[in-house]
Parts: C-alpha cells; sequence; structure tokens
C-alpha cells in the first residue's frame, strides 16, 4: 500500500499546500523555459508563429495562476499558520527567517502580478516571440527597419506595464525591479558616473599598443569545442545534469533541479569568442547549481532563486574575467590551444590575445577596460526610448554617435550596432546595467575572497591566482558558494555585497582592479 503525503497528517498543512501549488506554476515554467531554449538552438524558423502562440498561452496560465484569489488565498493561510507555530515555538530561528522572507516575497510577486491584465500579458508574449524572430531577420540583413515595429510595440506594451503596475517608480525603473531590485535611476548614476569618467582615460592610456597576435589567426569549430569541453572538464562540469548547445546569442537558463542549459556560438575571426562565451555562461551556471534549490520544495519556492542579475553577472564575470581572462590560467592552458593548431608560444600569447584592451563596436566580444562603456551606451539610450520620447527609427543613428564619442569607433552596419544584442527584442528594459554592476560586484568580491584566502595560508600576493596556477578552481568555488550562492533571493545585492565584503557597493574596486590589469600589461609589453 502506497501513502501519500496528502494521506498523512501533516503539522505545517497551509504550508505544504501552498509548496505543492508553487511546485506546479514551477512546473508550467519550466515547459515555458523548455520552449524558450528550444526556440533559441533547434527550432525551426518557420515555426516562429507557432510556438508564439504556445508561448502565449503559457504566458497567460502563469499569470492565471500567479494572479489568482485562491493563490492569495494559499498565501494568507500559511502566513497565519506560520505566525501560530512561531507563537507556539514549533520553528527554529532559520524556519522562522526563511519562512518569513519566503512570505514577504510571494506576497510583493502577488501584488505585482494581481496589478497585470492577463490581456497584456498574452500580448507581451506573442510580441516578444514576434519580436525574437524578428530581430534574427533583421540581423541576418543587417536592416534596422526590418526590425523597428517589433522594437515599437515592444516599447508601447512596456510602457503600459509600467504603468498598470503603477509603483512609486519611474517607467524604466518600474521594468528594471525583476532584474535588480530596488533600484533606482539616481543609484546608477552614482556607480556609474566614476566609470564614466575614469573608463575613457584608462583606455587612453593604452590607445598604440599593437593588437595581439589572435587578430591574425582563428580556430575550426570543431577546435573551439574542442577547447570548451576541455575548460569545463577542468572546471568540474557534470555532463549528467548539464547540456550545452549553440545558439545566436549566448546564454544560460535553468529547466529544473537538475537541468542546467547553456550556449555558446562561433564567431568567424574570433578564436576565443566561443571559449570566453562558454567560460562567461559556465559561471551562471554554476551560481544556478549553487543556489538552494537542489530539492522541489526549495526549487519552486523565492528563496531557491537568484537574488538579481547583477549578482549572476558577478559570478559569470569572475569566471570569464578573473579566472579564463588570468595570466595563471593562460600559462596553464595555452597548451591545449597550441595542439589545435593556435600559433602560440607561451602563456603570455594566449594572455595577450585574451586580453587586447582596444575598444571595439561589440559588447560581447570586450575586453573588461571597455566593456563599460558598452553598458553605458545602451542603458542611457533604453531610459531615452522609454521616458526621453526618443524615436524607435532615430537608434541607428544615435548608437552609432554615442559609439563614437565614447569608444571612439563606428559600427559598419546596424548588425555590428544596434542589432547585436537580442535583449531588447525581448522587451528585456533595465536588463543592461545589471552586465556592469555585476563587474562592480564582482571585483569587490573578489576583494573579500582575497582577504579570506591569506587568512586561511595561502601565501601569495594574489592567493586567486595562485588557486588558478595549482588548477585549484574548486576553492574558490567553495568560496563563492558560502558566501555568495548559499543566500538565493534572501537580500538584494547590494546587502548582499556589504554582508560580504563589509563596506557598500561602490566603483573603486573595479577600477583598482583595471588599473593593476593594466600595470601588468606594461610589464609584459
Amino acid at each position: 500500500m502506497v501513502i501519500s503525503v496528502r494521506d498523512q497528517v501533516l503539522p505545517h498543512l497551509a504550508w505544504h499546500r501552498l509548496g505543492e501549488y508553487l511546485h506546479e506554476t514551477q512546473l508550467l515554467g519550466s515547459i515555458q523555459a523548455t520552449l524558450y531554449w528550444d526556440q533559441n538552438t533547434t527550432m525551426p524558423t518557420e515555426s516562429a508563429s507557432w510556438r508564439a502562440e504556445q508561448l502565449t498561452l503559457l504566458a497567460r496560465q502563469l499569470h492565471s495562476r500567479q494572479s489568482s484569489d485562491h493563490f492569495a488565498d494559499l498565501i494568507a493561510e500559511a502566513k497565519a499558520e506560520f505566525h501560530q507555530m512561531r507563537q507556539s515555538g514549533d520553528l527554529n530561528l532559520k524556519e522562522i527567517e526563511d519562512r518569513e522572507k519566503n512570505i514577504e516575497l510571494l506576497e510583493i510577486d502577488l501584488g505585482r502580478q494581481k496589478r497585470l491584465d492577463p490581456d497584456l500579458v498574452s500580448s507581451l508574449a506573442a510580441a516578444k516571440a514576434k519580436g525574437y524572430s524578428l530581430w534574427q531577420h533583421a540581423r541576418s540583413r543587417s536592416e534596422f527597419e526590418c526590425f523597428a515595429p517589433a522594437l515599437r510595440e515592444l516599447i508601447s506594451l512596456r510602457k503600459e506595464q509600467a504603468r498598470q503596475l503603477s509603483e512609486q517608480r519611474s517607467c524604466w525603473e518600474t521594468l528594471a525591479q525583476p532584474f535588480e531590485p530596488d533600484l533606482t535611476i539616481g543609484r546608477l548614476t552614482e556607480l556609474f558616473e566614476p566609470l564614466r569618467k575614469s573608463l575613457p582615460q584608462l583606455i587612453e592610456k593604452v590607445k598604440g599598443r599593437e593588437r595581439p597576435i589572435s587578430s591574425q589567426w582563428d580556430l575550426s569549430a570543431t577546435s573551439q569545442k574542442t577547447l570548451c569541453n576541455q575548460l569545463l572538464k577542468e572546471w568540474g562540469r557534470d555532463s549528467r545534469i548539464t547540456c550545452i548547445a549553440t545558439s545566436p546569442h549566448p546564454f544560460s537558463i535553468t529547466l529544473g533541479p537538475k537541468d542546467f542549459r547553456l550556449t555558446t556560438r562561433i564567431v568567424d575571426g574570433q578564436p576565443l569568442s566561443c571559449f570566453l562565451a562558454t567560460a562567461h555562461e559556465w559561471g551562471h551556471s554554476l551560481y544556478e547549481q549553487g543556489l538552494p534549490n537542489q530539492s522541489h520544495q526549495w526549487f519552486a519556492w523565492p528563496l531557491g532563486q537568484a537574488t538579481s542579475m547583477a549578482v549572476h553577472e558577478s559570478q559569470s564575470l569572475f569566471w570569464e574575467n578573473r579566472i579564463a581572462r588570468s595570466r595563471a590560467f593562460s600559462e596553464r592552458f595555452w597548451p591545449y590551444f597550441a595542439k589545435e593548431g593556435a600559433p602560440l608560444n607561451c602563456g603570455l600569447d594566449l594572455w595577450q590575445a585574451m586580453n587586447p584592451l582596444i575598444p571595439g563596436c561589440n559588447r560581447v566580444e570586450a575586453d573588461e577596460l571597455s566593456y563599460g562603456l558598452h553598458i553605458l551606451i545602451r542603458t542611457e539610450i533604453e531610459i531615452a526610448l522609454l521616458e526621453e520620447d526618443m524615436e524607435v527609427e532615430s537608434l541607428p543613428k544615435e548608437w552609432n554617435r554615442r559609439y563614437e564619442d565614447l569608444l571612439g569607433v563606428q559600427p559598419e552596419n546596424d548588425r555590428e550596432g544596434c542589432l547585436q544584442d537580442v535583449h531588447w527584442s525581448e522587451g528585456q528594459f533595465g536588463y543592461f546595467p545589471s552586465y556592469l554592476l555585476g563587474h562592480l560586484i564582482s571585483a569587490q568580491l573578489a576583494e573579500a575572497m582575497t582577504a579570506t584566502l591569506q587568512k586561511l595560508g595561502i601565501d601569495d600576493e594574489d592567493p586567486i591566482e595562485k588557486c588558478i596556477r595549482n588548477g585549484d578552481e574548486s576553492t574558490l568555488l567553495s568560496w563563492l558558494r558560502k558566501e555568495v550562492h548559499i543566500h538565493g533571493r534572501k537580500m538584494n545585492a547590494e546587502t548582499l555585497v556589504e554582508r560580504v565584503t563589509g563596506t557598500p557597493l561602490s566603483s573603486s574596486a573595479f577600477l583598482n582592479y583595471l588599473q593593476r590589469k593594466l600595470d601588468i600589461v606594461n610589464c609584459a609589453s
């Protein structure tokens, strides 16, 4: 005889009912995410309209579950049960803290969902699917005009979404909340203004350097995939719970408690693009794998989710930049590149290729020195589109003007310019700042990690570099697991950073890191 959970007398009955409801909602969300994965990897192009219908139906069903009176009742009943058990002493301190935060986050999410019209949710889902398809078409032809109507529709729908949510924030700030809780334009300006001033000055210092050797060679797609597989093997990839594919724009996505997917891409003439994209997306995946979601219970609850996209980006950037672009890593890994035919004679050759420090038009391919300026441009443009009545038709011209002003480069066409990123085709306004915030967070966390490693007896001027040199990235991952990943959504990004590092988030650690890198470059030249 099999006895189900429902047949048992449960001490936390309301809490379990809420958990079952959340679990079913998460299952539905994971089906939606699986369709998104397929859309980006193997779906035939002519299937776009049917996929749009599928995603629209799922979006409507998800919104119905996440905004229903029944869901609100389940939360209220679980909250009442929680307070009763808290008063009776049936919960320990951690259970009290976790349940209280879960209820708080569920109430916030419910409130946002209830304020949205189901018809708007359906329209957004359809517009995103259509936008992605048209973006691919426009990008392949390098014709922004093909994509402009879809972008105009997405902007209109997102403005209506912000109006319906009716928060005490500007339109852009409201749309940024799912990516970066509590972020304001004022705080963003405070953090980014020192970068706007300092990054061009740092770039000026390296102008005139000879272009690294990577610009003169390439590797076959097979060789690039071989190198990526070797990288993930050394970084502990478990093929039983991970999957890798290619897509027009690299991304990472979680489809279940033991189902972590990532994509990369091959770019002709860019032999390191696939490798660095893989390192970046693996950092995202490691964060997801380290969240407190390794059971079905936690996977469905808010605390099992990432706290913000800036923290997410800090993890991917740590693995891509602090590790894969480091001198120690190049010294260790260059023989693999040489074996695949790269014209490298030593680790220094690979390190210089990994760190060109030359401004270009492409964000994904940008080095650490110029990357932040790519994000400043995108952030300012999307705020202008949403809040300053900037015309969609003027986007290519405005994009090119800002690139010339800040980076001193001009895209040759729309594909190289304003069509290079997928984000706006999916209506993801408010996401881009997370990339640059991630750089700031990564640098500040690395300083705290360094201090801890030195206390643990790793005696070196740069203990992170020493761990990389010894192939001991597991020590670095263990620190991140303990200090960052384990907290899930318990606190917002800035609170997490201050808790781990002891100081508020600022641009100082990142600018100091870049200056040290320039000093190393000058010594190596």
